[in-house]
């Protein structure tokens, strides 16, 4: 199997990106072209309006100084009025419809990273920190959010006033505007050259904040072995310096973004003043009206500030292009296992064989974890596992569900590769209960029925009682509606045990896995959830991974596997009269240490 990279693809030369991220811009505007086409069209209106009130303004004052029509330049205040009216109608509704198609463009980029995401394997979330993942779906999203929204209608609004403009202005003075269009140029190869920059630095602040948001993840996720260790300063220091450090790296964008909004700036009221002393000299000549030039003024201060808006919005649409590389690159990225292909089965037996294995985990490819494993389960069979931490045997159980692939040999089900199966499919058929239970911020109902979602009231109830959890779940004010807080921290080990048990009971699997299950349980409650993991067992392909005596004495059969190979296997009975056998050896260490 090919190994997977550990780096999402996409982190390469930046350049050779820049033309697909804004056609994939363009594609996700697709669906909203109706709004947008709209808000566009607004868009136009409000530029033309704004173009249009310095013509007004030109002949207020030539018939103020000439002194030759009150009436007109009546008319021409009154048309002024109108014109800001409609303008400002124009602008709110350009702002609201860029504004909100902007918003739902985002929010379904938002949507289907996450389910692309989640369709990852799980070896991909073996060499992705959480923190990052998250920053993508928060941090990045929010950057190109306010690109395809508001920075895209104002960018537009400036495109249009400098075309319209620059129009007008060579209408007016073709030489003036020969004359101000001389600092274009200058601009133009600066905005090239800064946005370059700016892109560079926008990406190496985004993994700068993906760093502390991955520090803050793991101390809020670990708050009690923070608390429990002091180590609140520490995890506060260490926080604070991936802070700073992106702190340290926006300074840097911010400076070379200041020094090119300065230029920006610089060249256009430079413009400004070469207009003014060559433009009075033609008042002077006779050449131009007041009202010309005061018009003209006006034009190239609208042209003047929409090329320096422009200028700052270049360098966020940099940062959007950053931003938008790396999400691009998550929603490119294949799954190794890809859902949703492969065979469904009409029914399953549950038998299980693993021949030849070999595995390596993607995050320590350098490192073999099962080595040629040769193993089988019956249909109906108890088999145990054990053996020494970090022999495999938790790898064979994630093998099973097809969390991973085997590097080498086959898992088969049911006498099929696994690989051929469909994966959801298959997970469906596999029901687990580990050491240490995930419960979901939710009620305790919603989270017995996360398996089968279709699942009534009293089926929720049954599979309860199946696992001897209705009665401390009768004794919540709420019941079944009560939260059960983040990981499931409002209850006990044990409760949470028996409502992750009530979960597989109702999903009612044909194949069962079981991890450590009674392992971190006081006598009272290690009773009641192995009273109630027996009665789960019944009739299921069933798969224990134990280090407890009383787990496995009751198993069909114990594999012991060491350094990734089944080193023994038979009954506890047998293997017990193996003097020189691994199992002998750890169920005497049991009891010594009892």
């Amino acid at each position: 199997m090919a190994r997977q990279n550990s780096k999402i693809d996409g982190d390469g030369d930046a350049s050779q990106e820049s033309g697909l991220d804004w056609r994939r811009l363009k594609s996700l505007a697709v669906p909203e072209w109706r709004w947008l086409a709209l808000g566009t069209l607004f868009l136009l209106l409000g530029s033309g309006m704004g173009l249009l009130y310095p013509q007004a303004i030109r002949v207020i004052i030539d018939e103020a100084l000439e002194a030759s029509n009150p009436e007109l330049i009546d008319m021409a205040a009154g048309a002024m009025g109108v014109i800001f009216l409609v303008q400002a109608v124009a602008v709110a509704l350009r702002y609201y419809l860029f504004t909100v198609s902007g918003e739902r463009i985002v929010a379904s980029l938002r949507a289907n990273l996450y389910k692309h995401l989640m369709r990852q394997e799980v070896g991909f979330f073996d060499t992705r920190r959480t923190g990052e993942l998250l920053n993508r779906l928060a941090s990045d999203t929010t950057v190109l959010q306010n690109t395809v929204s508001v920075n895209i209608s104002m960018a537009l609004r400036h495109v249009a006033t400098v075309i319209g403009g620059v129009g007008l202005l060579f209408y007016t003075s073709p030489k003036l505007t020969a004359l101000m269009l001389v600092t274009v140029p200058p601009v133009a190869v600066a905005a090239v050259y800064f946005g370059r920059k700016i892109r560079r630095l926008s990406r190496a602040v985004q993994d700068a904040l993906a760093d502390a948001s991955e520090v803050a993840e793991e101390t809020f996720s670990g708050i009690r072995t923070v608390r429990s260790f002091a180590q609140e300063d520490n995890e506060s220091d260490r926080y604070g310096k991936e802070v700073w450090r992106a702190f340290d790296k926006a300074k840097r964008r911010t400076r070379i973004m200041a020094l090119f909004t300065s230029a920006v700036s610089f060249a256009g009221y430079m413009a400004v003043a070469l207009v003014l002393w060559y433009g009075g000299r033609l008042v002077i000549e006779g050449s131009m009206s007041v009202g010309d030039l005061t018009s003209f003024i006006l034009y190239t201060l609208l042209v003047a500030f929409s090329f320096g808006a422009i200028g700052g919005l270049w360098a966020d649409f940099m940062r959007a292009t950053g931003a938008a590389e790396r999400i691009f690159a998550l929603l490119d990225r294949q799954s190794a296992i890809a859902p949703g292909q492969g065979e469904v089965l009409e029914s399953m037996r549950g038998e299980v064989s693993f021949e030849a294995v070999d595995f390596f985990y993607p995050s320590r490819p350098d490192v073999q974890v099962l080595n040629k494993i040769d193993l089988s389960l019956k249909p109906g069979e108890i088999v145990a596992l054990v053996g020494p931490s970090g022999s495999g045997k938790s790898t064979i159980a994630n093998l099973i569900p097809r969390f991973y692939d085997p590097d080498g040999g086959v898992v088969h089900l049911d006498g099929r590769d696994v690989r051929d199966l469909e994966p959801e499919w298959l997970r469906r058929q596999i029901g687990a209960v580990a050491q240490e239970p995930i419960l979901f911020s939710t009620t305790i109902a919603q989270n017995i029925r996360y398996g089968r979602e279709d699942a009534t009231d009293a089926e929720v109830e049954a599979a309860a009682k199946a696992a001897n959890a209705h009665d401390f779940i009768g004794e919540f004010p709420s019941g079944y509606e009560t939260e059960v807080g983040e990981r499931g921290v409002q209850l006990s080990g044990g409760q949470k045990q028996r409502i992750a048990i009530a979960r597989a009971v109702l999903k009612d699997p044909s194949i069962l896995i079981l991890d450590e299950a009674t392992s971190a349980l006081d006598a009272e409650s290690e009773f009641l959830v192995k009273e109630a993991l027996e009665r789960l067992m019944e009739g299921r392909t069933t798969l224990i991974i134990a280090h407890r005596l009383s787990t496995v004495r009751n198993a069909d059969r114990v594999l012991v596997i060491d350094a990734g190979r089944v080193a023994q296997a038979g009954s506890h009975d047998e293997l017990m009269e193996e003097d020189e056998g691994i199992y002998r050896k750890l169920v005497q260490r049991q009891f010594m240490a009892a």
